[in-house]
């Protein structure tokens, strides 16, 4: 079986600690985004809906409505995909991100009520690619797809674009099913579109295969990038095995409607590049595998892997 591999890297709800210095780096292009930053607190947020289960269990008014969660200076706050910073008094260096409004042209369009709903895209002034979205005048939320965190003494190696996509996606579904017990996602874009629904299947396999016996390692490329690894004579992987529906241009419509009102779904939010990046991913995978291998009621199969050794 022919897999991808990849490094998870740095792990923010086990690696990123207070009163330690980081530097944020642009994920596509490695340009330092926020230089020297400690945080005082880390802590992770809760779930999307937790003002609903407020409601339920307070005998009183909600005493937190219409009162967002938001970062104080020295504060970063951890979601399921994203992190968030408060953006006043950081130190940051020329190269730091652009606040680019793209809801203009959308409230022409739709009027005020839309253009109150967006957010303002995070644009890396090197390679335009988008970092993450103001939340508010001092909170910004950086995707963990597009952003690297390491520590300041620490020097920056970049990850081949497809390997870190895919090694964040499958770290996202590792811990929310193990947190959540939930193994159905939608993957959505920054523009509220669903992309692709994910089905969990298992995240214990181990694969073992020698690297100078398949003759299909040089085939599968992305973005500039081999999938397998180049060095050592076996690879082995930890696998996330996933069944998974595109649903771009209208396709899988009335089963990703069903999904989104299901309550055992759990959403992930990428900007809309990112999600169409990870579904040629999850097609390369889905190429690799034997014919009787890549469909299980109607669903597509895929492998997502972690090089472990």
């Amino acid at each position: 079986m022919s897999s991808l591999s990849i490094d998870l890297g740095f792990a923010l709800s086990e690696n990123l600690k207070p009163q330690k210095n980081y530097v944020f780096y642009c994920q596509s292009c490695g340009n330092i985004i926020v230089k020297d930053r400690k945080f005082l607190r880390v802590l992770p947020l809760p779930s999307e809906n937790w003002s609903a289960l407020v409601e339920e269990w307070c005998c009183h008014p909600n005493p937190f409505a219409r009162r967002a969660l938001h970062p104080q200076h020295g504060d970063c706050f951890l979601g399921d995909t994203f992190f968030l910073l408060n953006s006043r008094n950081e130190s940051q260096v020329s190269e730091s991100p652009m606040c680019c409004s793209e809801s203009g042209h959308h409230a022409s369009q739709s009027g005020s009520n839309l253009k109150s709903e967006e957010n303002t895209r995070v644009i890396c002034k090197c390679c335009k690619t988008m970092l993450g979205e103001t939340v508010s005048s001092d909170t910004i939320k950086y995707y963990v797809t597009e952003v690297i965190i390491r520590p300041s003494e620490e020097s920056f190696s970049p990850t081949p674009r497809s390997q870190f996509v895919q090694g964040m996606v499958a770290q996202c579904l590792v811990e929310l099913s193990s947190a959540k017990s939930t193994f159905r996602f939608t993957v959505k874009g920054d523009n509220g579109k669903i992309y692709i629904l994910i089905w969990l299947l298992n995240s214990d396999t181990l694969l073992v295969e020698s690297l100078g016996s398949s003759s299909s390692h040089s085939v599968f490329t992305l973005f500039g990038d081999i999938f397998m690894p180049s060095s050592g004579p076996v690879g082995t992987w930890n696998a996330v095995k996933v069944l998974y529906q595109p649903c771009i241009k209208s396709k899988n419509k009335d089963l990703a409607d069903a999904w989104e009102n299901d309550i055992g779904v759990h959403p992930l939010k990428f900007p809309s590049e990112t999600c169409l990046e990870l579904l040629l991913i999850l097609g390369l995978s889905t190429t690799s595998l034997p014919p009787s291998l890549r469909c299980m009621n109607s669903f597509q199969a895929s492998c997502d892997c972690t090089r472990t050794g």
